[in-house]
């Protein structure tokens, strides 16, 4: 099924060109306050496909969530096609590494609900639900609550949620981390099956390097605390990807500068808390 076909205008005037810049962001602790993010800056334009990657505490998801409108910046600014993020908002679809969905909702409501609240109303709204849940493989089980899904599936939900509304960006904080690793490589897959109908913008995090370039236009590694920018990869793989390529000289060589990075950036972050700790008590 062509998405574009059945909704044209909604995807059309959504183009979704994500610029953050020199964006900084602060918060309170007990020794005064701790520079989570600084001076991060990233253009993405629309229908492009980015992960981030980083070393634990990089400062990854709060990034997405400064994006998303739910953390505000010290410094710097985000914007959406030219207007500024200053709070969350329909243009920004969101998947999180749990689905979040409705337990008291079957699978068709959890995602009829943002179509719904839109205006479009129930008819409207459940056929748009029945088209993504289509998309990700899930047709059969609209009437399905989700402790009746597996966890994969429960995010194939989540994922048709985040994109019923037709955001001009798709934001995705580690969405398959929970995931074992063949129900990953399938999500993975899966996912840009239907990131290929739409090319909807995609800011993806992940710990995953494999993850990262399987599935990026563009690798971003971000340096230790605080996190900035150190290396913007451009991913030049062919699409559509298949499993196989992970197993290619061009894969091989990205994965190597990614991890080289990111273990460089580990090793200072070690540093730096062994400098900073102080001696055990003698008994």
């Amino acid at each position: 099924m062509d998405a574009r076909n059945q909704t044209p205008k909604a995807v059309q005037d959504r183009p979704g060109r994500l610029v953050i810049e020199n964006v900084r962001v602060a918060f309170a602790a007990r020794s005064g306050a701790r520079v989570a993010v600084d001076q991060f800056s990233l253009d993405i334009p629309p229908g492009q496909f980015v992960c981030v990657l980083g070393p634990s505490g990089c400062g990854k998801s709060t990034v997405l969530n400064v994006v998303a409108g739910f953390v505000k910046p010290a410094a710097g600014r985000v914007e959406i096609d030219g207007v500024d993020v200053v709070e969350p908002g329909p243009d920004r679809g969101i998947v999180f590494q749990e689905p979040t969905l409705l337990p008291w909702a079957t699978a068709l409501r959890n995602v009829a609900l943002g179509p719904i609240i839109a205006g479009q109303g129930n008819t409207i709204g459940e056929a748009t639900a029945r088209t993504f849940l289509g998309m990700v493989g899930l047709g059969e089980f609209e009437h399905h609550y989700p402790s009746q899904l597996s966890g994969g599936m429960q995010q194939r939900v989540g994922i048709a949620r985040a994109l019923a509304n037709y955001p001009r960006v798709l934001l995705m904080d580690e969405p398959f981390g929970a995931l074992d690793a063949q129900t990953r490589a399938m999500m993975q897959e899966a996912l840009l099956g239907v990131w290929s109908e739409f090319h909807t913008t995609v800011l993806f995090i992940t710990h995953d390097i494999d993850e990262a370039i399987f599935l990026g236009d563009r690798v971003v590694v971000m340096s230790a605390s605080p996190g900035r920018i150190v290396a913007d990869i451009p991913v030049a793989l062919p699409r559509p990807r298949e499993a196989r390529m992970q197993f290619s000289d061009a894969f091989r060589d990205i994965k190597q500068r990614c991890f080289d990075l990111i273990r460089a950036e580990s090793r200072q972050a070690f540093a730096r808390a062994d400098s900073g700790s102080t001696s055990l008590p003698r008994p």
